[in-house]
């Protein structure tokens, strides 16, 4: 069931918004966590998010996407909690190591991500929520554009130039 007929059975029988609630709630951990960098900080701004959710759910158009729409919504409180904060980009330090013979990688993927966590940390806001979404989320550049609000064009230029940019912190460090 797509999740514009899904909403329409919402507004039918509130009971069922927890199935949006399991579509979502890893795809918006893992976006918020991304551009926030503070775990509890992300539950609770996606609980924030599924509340906004649910209380304009009869104002939701349902010939747009609803993935536009609650990645939006996911993206200002973000924007604004950053705005408050002025935290930076974390990337989750969770690694499993399945054996001892595994150390060796897992301490070079480690000093990798740290690499990587300094290049991300420096880009600008606008270039790390395209990454996020284009390569961690899986949107694709229509969608990207819906929920930012900015012209699919945009999203095209801002990703390239993320991709740049990002590319040259990284050789600066070395990696």
């Amino acid at each position: 069931m797509t999740d514009e007929r899904l909403i329409e059975k919402i507004k039918k029988d509130p009971e069922v918004f927890g199935e949006i609630i399991d579509r979502y709630q890893k795809k918006l951990e893992r976006y918020i966590f991304y551009l926030i960098g503070d775990k509890n900080e992300t539950l609770d701004l996606v609980q924030e998010v599924f509340i906004k959710v649910y209380v304009n759910l009869n104002g939701f158009d349902v010939g747009k996407k609803f993935s536009s729409l609650i990645f939006r919504i996911a993206h200002n409180l973000a924007v604004n909690y950053l705005k408050k904060k002025k935290t930076f980009l974390k990337l989750n330090e969770e690694i499993k190591i399945s054996d001892e013979k595994d150390m060796e990688d897992h301490f070079a993927k480690k000093e990798l991500e740290k690499a990587l966590q300094k290049c991300l940390d420096s880009l600008p806001i606008n270039y790390k929520e395209v990454l996020v979404l284009y390569y961690f989320e899986s949107l694709s550049y229509e969608e990207i554009s819906d929920s930012l609000k900015i012209p699919p064009g945009t999203v095209a230029i801002r990703l390239s130039l993320a991709k740049k940019y990002l590319k040259n912190l990284c050789q600066n460090q070395n990696l």
